[in-house]
């Protein structure tokens, strides 16, 4: 009989991947070029040429055992972590070294790694609403409690104050994402001054530390000259979670790191309960071959532009056809305002004009779809005529 524990994670599987389903039966019904589905991040962009050739390369260079076997330590190759630690420094003025940096599984495993190593069961951590489905997994992963901080829909920025009063003696760790899945907005430097003060404040007022943990996945991928701050220049207690999916086009490589600044609290202690629990989670260390491809694709990135393209695009097209979204300054994802009031109702009626999309429920922000514009500039085009008819169907009601 399947454990006891497994099943609220069975009840509430994601329905970001029921939706991905969705799309193959359907495009095996209509023809995949008549499917418009934006239900899944799965990059649309390929890899970088200097990753293949970072592949070949490294298979000809190096001992087999020695880029197939197990890390000397858990956190990682030290002269990759090195690499990554001065990538970071030159980008955004920090100090860090290879021993601030852990590799991992990709951003999912380092999220896990990161509330293993800072809370206990019966701690809490609390999200900013519309948040990435899979946090409160993650949470419940390692018994900790994951309360939602309700959206402030104006702006999509966090909403501090409600944050502020939701803060008790359980509230261990606060996770950010920046630019933010769903919203695909920017937490602005004014916005972390802000949260760095009042989690400061909060800290003292209870007697513990109080953790940031921002998941940053998206980082490279922000448009119009736009900055995304580093969350340790305005806070020392804040543990990064990165993963070049995105930024390189390499999802199913699995591989990220954490980072840990010297200067947050109890920094020794944390980063080696940091790569027990690397261990103890069952990575044991990341991706070895992956750990020095990224390495020797440091300053690589994915082309952005083709995301950029398919972001004004798709944005114009909905605004024209009379959808309220919020134009994403960064990640490749629009969130849109349901014209009816039940967001997965209107979901279901997108699948009748063969529209995938994830409702706003999924990420604590009810009222909302998300569309992941990761795909083809195609989708994107043929799937304006079938949203225009999708808001006479509102029209209709």
């Amino acid at each position: 009989m399947t454990a006891k524990s497994m099943m609220p994670y069975v009840q509430g599987n994601s329905a970001i991947r029921e939706m991905f389903e969705e799309g193959a039966r359907l495009a095996a019904l209509y023809g995949r070029e008549n499917v418009y589905d934006f239900s899944l991040g799965n990059p649309s962009v390929p890899a970088p040429a200097e990753v293949n050739q970072a592949i070949i390369d490294i298979v000809n260079e190096e001992e087999s055992t020695f880029i197939h076997g197990y890390n000397q330590s858990n956190s990682g190759y030290e002269d990759v972590r090195q690499t990554v630690a001065d990538h970071l420094n030159k980008l955004h003025g920090t100090a860090f070294t290879a021993k601030n940096i852990v590799m991992t599984v990709g951003a999912a495993s380092g999220l896990n790694v990161a509330i293993k190593t800072l809370m206990d069961p019966g701690d809490e951590i609390l999200a900013f609403a519309p948040y990435f489905v899979e946090y409160g997994n993650y949470a419940k992963n390692h018994g900790v409690t994951l309360a939602a901080v309700p959206a402030n829909t104006d702006t999509f920025q966090p909403n501090l104050e409600a944050m502020a009063d939701m803060i008790t003696e359980k509230t261990k760790a606060v996770i950010v994402n920046s630019p933010n899945n769903p919203t695909g907005v920017i937490y602005s430097a004014e916005t972390l001054t802000k949260l760095a003060d009042i989690l400061t404040a909060k800290a003292e007022e209870i007697g513990h530390e109080i953790y940031i943990i921002s998941d940053e996945p998206y980082r490279e991928l922000a448009y119009d000259g736009a900055t995304v701050p580093y969350v340790t220049n305005f806070y020392k207690n804040t543990v990064v979670g990165y993963s070049w999916s995105k930024s390189l086009s390499l999802p199913g490589e699995r591989i990220g790191y954490l980072v840990f600044p010297s200067e947050m609290e109890d920094f020794d202690n944390a980063i080696t309960a940091a790569n027990i629990a690397n261990r103890v989670l069952g990575y044991v260390n990341a991706p070895t071959l992956i750990q020095r491809v990224v390495a020797r694709c440091i300053d690589c990135t994915t082309d952005i532009e083709a995301y950029d393209k398919n972001r004004k695009a798709l944005y114009d097209g909905l605004t024209e056809a009379g959808f309220e979204c919020t134009k994403p300054e960064g990640a490749f994802y629009l969130f849109v305002k349901s014209p009816i009031a039940d967001d997965k109702e209107f979901c279901a009626m997108g699948k009748k004009h063969n529209i995938l999309m994830v409702p706003g429920t999924s990420f604590a922000c009810p009222g909302y779809v998300r569309l992941a514009y990761c795909v083809s500039y195609d989708t994107i085009v043929n799937s304006i005529p079938a949203f225009k008819a999708l808001m006479e169907d509102v029209k209709a009601l």
